[in-house]
């Protein structure tokens, strides 16, 4: 309440809205990988919104020489990758090159990675992130893929890692690979991708690429045009050429169970991504946009109830919460991202005595419990047919 201490007239805003919650961005992504220059660790990478933005800032897509040989550019391929599969937002984590004894630098290993990804915490609205081409280099692959998926489950950051296997992997190797990391904040994407490209003296080429730029970018696509709550699978993967090797039903049937998501060209339809599962045992977060749909909801409803923190903890602040998180679920309901015919099938929000002790008011805690009946993905399309005899009189 205002003090007046003079006598007059006296004109006050006021609004008559209620907060509301909304919807955090999904489709901002972060590489972490070798550049030529750029901002070392430490430094707030740029937003890069066009591939012309990366060379600008990182140097040109010319192969690496590390100690042991060459190997192409593969996170700037990937970024010229994740633009051209409907990329729009971009940051770039410069992994700084070791010198070897004989003066090459030294590939890249996982713990670099995890150092670098470090400087994720300072970019809050990265939402996915892969390391293209790291695989490629690494003498442990599991292990650098057990630091992406590790650092996507971090409590409150919200993020999903798009993972590469190694190239030229048979169907048993990518098993083996999957075996050896278990996250629901992660999803493995096999094979290689070929592109066209070319080398040194500008001749044509074909260059095999790491799937995650491509990947990436069609979350991204499929955020924008569908909603993170539709299942980035049945996509076209553009700029391929083809695949590393063909994945036929029998092998996908071998590898989809497993968490492993397939790309596959079929004939008159191009070539697709062609599964949308996480690497996770666990069922309840089986598949790829019902974890990131869940992310979003999770980061939303943080950031858009900000506003309770020290409002005096009673009846009528619980009743303000549960009405804004209803309003939030109600419209994400109304886009069609929950199932159920109606609201009261598709979410429920209690926030009331029953959902707190004594103690958490007390301790200035407000628990609120929320349920949502989230869409998943048909997989599997199921035609019964039987060949029924005619009619007789």
């Amino acid at each position: 309440m205002p003090e007046y201490l003079e006598p007059g007239v006296y004109v006050e805003e006021t609004s008559f809205r209620a907060p509301s919650i909304e919807g955090v961005g999904t489709t901002t992504c972060a590489f972490v990988g070798p550049t030529r220059e750029g901002p070392p660790p430490g430094v707030a990478p740029p937003l890069l919104t066009s591939s012309a933005d990366f060379e600008r800032s990182y140097g040109d897509a010319g192969d690496f020489a590390f100690a042991g040989g060459t190997t192409p550019h593969y996170l700037a391929h990937g970024v010229h990758a994740f633009f051209a599969n409907g990329g729009r937002r971009l940051y770039v984590l410069r992994v700084p090159l070791a010198p070897a004894a004989a003066g090459q630098p030294r590939a890249p290993q996982a713990e670099d990675y995890a150092a670098a990804l470090a400087g994720l915490d300072a970019l809050g609205d990265v939402r996915t992130f892969a390391a293209p081409g790291a695989s490629a280099w690494c003498t442990d692959a599991a292990a650098l893929l057990r630091v992406l998926a590790d650092h996507a489950r971090r409590a409150r950051t919200w993020r999903f890692a798009v993972l590469d296997p190694p190239p030229a992997l048979d169907s048993d190797g990518i098993r083996a690979l999957r075996e050896s990391v278990d996250s629901a904040h992660a999803a493995l994407y096999y094979p290689w991708v070929v592109t066209a490209d070319q080398d040194a003296t500008g001749a044509p080429r074909r260059l095999l690429q790491p799937p995650s730029g491509f990947i990436c970018g069609i979350y991204a696509r499929n955020d924008i045009q569908r909603g993170v709550h539709a299942t980035p699978a049945n996509q076209t993967v553009a700029s391929a050429l083809g695949f590393e090797r063909p994945i036929n039903a029998q092998q996908q049937e071998r590898l989809n169970p497993f968490g492993v998501n397939c790309l596959r060209s079929f004939f008159g339809h191009g070539h697709r991504v062609w599964g949308a599962r996480t690497v996770s045992s666990d069922p309840e977060w089986k598949y790829v946009n019902v974890r990131r749909y869940f992310d979003y909801l999770e980061a939303s409803i943080d950031r858009g109830l900000q506003w309770v923190a020290f409002e005096a903890n009673g009846p009528r602040l619980w009743a303000n919460v549960a009405g804004v998180l209803q309003d939030f679920l109600y419209r994400q309901w109304q886009d069609g991202a929950l199932s159920g015919n109606r609201p009261e099938a598709a979410y429920f929000v209690r926030c009331d005595a029953s959902t707190m002790t004594p103690d958490d008011i007390a301790q200035g805690r407000v628990v609120c419990l929320v349920g949502v009946a989230l869409l998943k993905p048909g997989e599997f399309t199921i035609f019964r047919a039987s060949c029924a005899s005619a009619a007789t009189d």
